[in-house]
């Protein structure tokens, strides 16, 4: 069996798909991402605060976090092929409002729609994937669907910021437009018309929120995300005040740090398709190292680097394992709920990065930026504790004899 699963192998149509969905994920990346390039041209053109402004960055991740898996469940009972056309034409829709917007009321508007839009559709294409791929793929393909997200703000941001600066930020939104128009042609065309449909209830699909062990998963990315976060949240002070940097120097480092954090999609497919779970335990715990390993090169450019960048090759390591994971969990406890599973990893991954931003304004209010790097350690280290104990209720009702198929064998 094992020999056979090795010899799969993708096809041309599945490719195509994959970079479908891979494209999708990088435009609605972009569109999410891109503001905070250009919170100060939108501040001034709208006659509000920065502070306010900001509020469009936070209001779409709130909308994303609390929307996407309450819309997921009303939802994913309709055939998947329309309703993801739908769902790109509404993207495609709440882009444009954007960028029609002349007043805030009107954008932080267009902001909510857009981020419960996207948080369905990468739900969906995830679920999508994974019905889809040959078993030995899923991880790798997986991995790279999220890599759209991280390609996003290395290319899309920057270009975008850059149409937002030479013209205005309308601009910018109307190159968002015309992404989710590219995208929706390709879908039109490469999206399988039959697709599975998810039968269950949205009181099945509700009650996954109930299981513990659906809990204890969700809370893994969320504690390895805000280790992070701690961290990255206030990696431009740190650079500048801690390494040393000159503050021209400061967007070639984050250009850097993103294009390293590719990678970390990479890693991710890698360790997905050898038996993941298993291996998370570890992942994080090397995470904690080298996050806090910045407690002792903070004094030396060079060395501080090093950790930033390592820090950015491990920040999506276990994404695609805990994507699989988390929806044959839901495969196992309560099978009509597998999109809503979906769901949760972005999810669990917007609530971490809530968690480390609000770790380490405290660590900075009340310490310093070198103390930034032990508490993002120890909230890997949680994630990894919480793995160790997943993975031991695995081996224990035996879950992972049941799922052997899908790389999850104790």
């Amino acid at each position: 069996m094992d020999t056979a699963v090795k010899k799969e192998s993708l096809s041309t149509k599945q490719k195509i798909l994959a970079f479908t969905l891979t494209l999708l994920t990088f435009v609605m990346g972009t569109s999410e991402f891109v503001i905070v390039g250009l919170l100060t041209e939108v501040s001034s053109d709208l006659t509000i605060s920065l502070a306010v402004a900001g509020t469009l960055v936070s209001g779409f991740a709130i909308a994303y976090a609390i929307g996407t898996p309450i819309v997921t469940v009303y939802v994913s009972r309709f055939p998947k092929y329309p309703l993801m056309l739908t769902l790109i034409s509404l993207f495609i829709i709440g882009n444009a409002i954007s960028a029609l917007s002349s007043t805030y009321e009107l954008l932080i508007f267009s902001r909510v729609i857009t981020a419960v839009v996207s948080g369905v559709l990468v739900a969906l294409s995830m679920s999508i994937a994974s019905d889809i791929m040959p078993e030995s793929k899923k991880g790798p393909i997986i991995a790279l669907i999220f890599a759209g997200f991280t390609i996003s703000n290395v290319i899309g941001v920057p270009l975008g910021t850059l149409i937002g600066q030479l013209g205005n930020w309308q601009l910018t939104f109307w190159f968002t437009t015309l992404l989710g128009v590219i995208s929706l042609i390709m879908a039109i065309f490469i999206l399988p018309r039959k697709l599975k449909v998810q039968k269950g209830s949205a009181k099945e699909q509700l009650s996954l929120l109930g299981n513990p062990r659906m809990i204890l998963a969700f809370f893994i990315p969320t504690f390895s995300i805000a280790g992070t976060y701690t961290i990255y949240t206030y990696i431009t002070p740190i650079l500048e005040e801690g390494l040393g940097i000159a503050t021209s120097y400061v967007s070639v480092i984050l250009l850097a740090y993103g294009a390293f954090s590719i990678f970390s999609n990479v890693l991710a497919g890698k360790i997905a398709s050898h038996n993941g779970v298993s291996k998370l335990r570890y992942v994080f715990i090397v995470q904690a190292v080298i996050l806090g390993s910045l407690y002792f090169t903070m004094g030396s450019t060079f060395a501080g680097l090093v950790s930033l960048m390592a820090m950015a090759v491990m920040i999506y390591a276990m994404n695609a394992t805990i994507q699989m994971y988390l929806m044959n969990l839901a495969t196992v406890y309560s099978p009509g709920a597998k999109d809503f599973a979906s769901s949760l990893t972005p999810v669990a991954v917007n609530i971490g990065i809530a968690l480390g931003a609000t770790l380490g304004g405290y660590v900075v209010a009340n310490g310093g930026y070198v103390h930034l790097s032990w508490v993002g350690g120890l909230s890997a280290l949680i994630a990894s504790g919480l793995a160790f104990i997943s993975y031991r209720m695995d081996a224990k009702e035996d879950f992972a004899g049941s799922e052997a198929e899908e790389g999850f064998e104790v």
